[in-house]
């Protein structure tokens, strides 16, 4: 069932952004209910998933490569069903969806090869290791959010610049809109990619134990989240920049995940 559960979320991810791709097809205005509804059938089907893997360990399912990536898309596709539910718009589905789609998919892959199975300390270890992990996918969705809206910035903005008002022009959201996104999106991953580090900083040393892979990647991906929070509130950087930067930095994050992985041949780990 968790196979199948997972991949159905997909589905939804993907007919999700499709959706979404219909203004770039014919002119009609976004499908903001339609987007929405299967944005939301989608996270319900992803919660059973995760319910049911729970059931299956006996604890909260995030250790594993496959049980980590299921949980980072659908922490990415929550926060995007709050963020298009809120704003009445759907152009960061076009970005965003795809990704949780993705990383879905690939724990459903793993999960059907029973590839991921990794049990989870037991008491307060398990909870602070689970909390960890939890707050660290979180920070790395609000990421991609912060990016997903740059990245529309930087071309809604070239569109404007270059006067054509077709497809992008009726299909994205104003460029205060993007900008908001972005900031919240950065603000909200600084905080929680901090507490993040935190726990797994303390975790390390209260149990001495540590993954090196996964603590450089951890704390580079902070530095970036970081980095833009303090330039967007500290250093007052202007839209375009910050819509750079949020771009630039997860793109460096994904990829650094994707070495990071190649080094850790071990199976089980998160990374």
């Amino acid at each position: 069932m968790l196979p199948t559960a997972l991949l159905c979320a997909v589905l939804c991810y993907a007919g999700a952004a499709a959706l979404a791709a219909t203004p770039f097809a014919r002119p009609v205005g976004p499908p903001v209910r339609s987007v929405v509804s299967v944005l939301g059938a989608g996270v319900v089907l992803h919660l059973i998933a995760l319910a049911v893997a729970t059931r299956a360990a006996g604890h909260l399912a995030l250790a594993g490569l496959g049980p980590a990536l299921s949980f980072a898309g659908l922490a990415l596709a929550a926060i995007l069903l709050a963020v298009e539910a809120l704003a009445r718009d759907v152009s960061l589905t076009l970005v965003a969806a795809p990704l949780a789609a993705l990383a879905t998919a690939v724990a459903a892959l793993l999960t059907s090869r029973d590839f991921d199975v990794q049990s989870m300390p037991a008491g307060m270890r398990g909870a602070w290791l689970a909390a960890h992990i939890a707050l660290s996918f979180i920070g790395i969705a609000a990421f991609g959010t912060a990016a997903a809206a740059g990245m529309m910035y930087l071309i809604e903005r070239r569109e404007l610049k270059s006067r054509r008002f077709g497809a992008v022009f009726r299909a994205f959201p104003p460029l205060e809109t993007l900008d908001r996104v972005n900031h919240v999106g950065a603000l909200a991953a600084a905080v929680t990619l901090t507490i993040g580090v935190i726990l797994a900083v303390a975790y390390s040393i209260t149990y001495r134990t540590s993954e090196v892979p996964q603590m450089v990647w951890g704390i580079g991906a902070w530095l970036a989240a970081s980095a833009l929070a303090v330039g967007r509130v500290g250093w007052r950087w202007p839209a375009r920049r910050a819509a750079m930067v949020a771009t630039v930095g997860f793109a460096l994050v994904v990829v650094s995940y994707v070495a990071a992985r190649a080094l850790v041949a071990r199976s089980g780990q998160f990374l």
